[in-house]
């Protein structure tokens, strides 16, 4: 697969920080992070929203986002996500209209039930509730953003008379929105009957859960019969990337962190959840390479992670979107030499950006086998200039 165009590349950021450092100064690390992006020419930057557990801690990624709507100006500026169950939706809807008129139209919503375990104790709301929040709390906030007019609503966890949004989204007939799924029907399908994105992990999902290639069909579909249209590229593969000059520096750099970060955080948040091939399967066994295999993470070079790309978007059916996970797995100086590994040779690639200057030089080089490139340096030349003209031959000369 080189050059389809419309394929999008992403950063997740939950941040994922120590709780020993100062977090000022991690947050100044991820609004660079989130500039150097938009300088690389990546399409979009999405924050997480987290309250506990102190390694995740941008509480609110809307004052996070609009701090770098305005150290930005081109750069789609995201949540993923904003736990839904936790706000009024009036709240939500109305701050992420207000935000992204503050970014001329770069917001996108992403919305979510809670995706860590503490949060939802701090909140105190029993794990049987998260889901049917998210989905009457996403059905007001629609109603909310798409009409002119207040609006009534009798739910079961919210009720609202009589309110409008006094300054709707930038962006019409209204702001992007998105959610994350695993691949199961019902998320698909909720995502689809409001015309969102959906975010999938790169690492498939077992049973029930769809294979990766129906899950844009089944988006589609849901889409459709709710009067909304999306497009493939409304749907993004989102995993962990890091990239250097070869494949075993790669892994020198990172193993240490990823064990770090599997063990000591991961571990204590969902105890082990996911990360084990099988409930009895020893912690010890969970290696670095292991959950790299086993989750799909690409750690090697930029060729690496083409090929591992490429290898995904045939089983997707055609990729939508990459979406790159940031981590703090080596200094900061690698991690941005990594995003620029990935946009100066992965992004072309897909992008077709390249692929005129491959052909060429395969001209180039099929025609000196051929013999047919003409001799034009080190020989007299003065019998095709005239006299006093330039001879000046710039290969010989620099």
């Amino acid at each position: 697969m080189e050059g389809t165009g419309a394929l999008k590349f992403a950063f997740f950021m939950m941040p994922l920080h120590l709780p020993t450092e100062a977090p000022a100064l991690a947050f100044d690390r991820d609004l660079d992070l989130l500039q150097y992006a938009e300088q690389l020419g990546y399409d979009e930057f999405f924050v997480g929203e987290h309250h506990t557990a102190a390694w995740e801690n941008i509480p609110a990624p809307d004052m996070f986002l609009a701090k770098a709507s305005g150290l930005t100006s081109v750069i789609k500026l995201g949540t993923a996500v904003v736990s839904a169950p936790f706000h009024h939706p009036f709240d939500l809807a109305e701050r992420f209209a207000f935000l992204d008129h503050l970014s001329k139209g770069r917001v996108i919503l992403g919305l979510g039930p809670c995706g860590l375990p503490p949060d939802a104790k701090l909140f105190n709301i029993p794990a049987t509730r998260l889901r049917p929040m998210l989905e009457e709390s996403l059905d007001i906030i629609v109603k909310l953003l798409e009409s002119p007019d207040p609006i009534d609503y009798e739910g079961k966890f919210w009720n609202l008379r009589g309110m409008a949004i006094q300054l709707r989204s930038y962006q019409q007939p209204r702001l992007k929105l998105a959610m994350a799924t695993s691949g199961s029907t019902g998320s698909i399908d909720l995502a689809g009957k409001y015309g969102m994105m959906i975010f999938s992990p790169s690492a498939q999902a077992p049973p029930p859960a769809l294979p990766f290639r129906e899950h844009y069909p089944r988006l589609k579909a849901a889409a459709e019969e709710h009067g909304y249209t999306v497009e493939r590229e409304d749907t993004r593969i989102a995993t962990y990337i890091y990239l250097a000059d070869t494949r075993e520096q790669a892994w020198a750099d990172v193993e240490d962190s990823i064990q770090r970060d599997v063990h000591d955080y991961f571990f204590t948040i969902n105890t082990r959840g996911g990360w084990e091939e099988s409930p009895d399967q020893p912690s010890e066994d969970i290696t670095p390479a292991f959950v790299a295999k086993r989750r799909r993470w690409i750690i090697g070079t930029p060729d690496d992670a083409i090929e591992q790309l490429e290898a995904l978007d045939k089983e997707v059916g055609g990729l939508g979107g990459v979406m790159l996970t940031t981590h703090e797995w080596v200094p900061h100086d690698k991690s941005r030499y990594s995003m620029e590994l990935f946009a100066r040779y992965v992004i072309p690639h897909f992008r077709g950006h390249t692929a005129d200057l491959k052909r060429e030089w395969k001209r180039t080089q099929d025609a000196r086998e051929a013999g047919t490139i003409p001799v034009v340096m080190g020989r007299d030349l003065n019998d095709e200039f005239p006299a006093g003209g330039d001879q000046t031959n710039l290969h010989t000369n620099i």
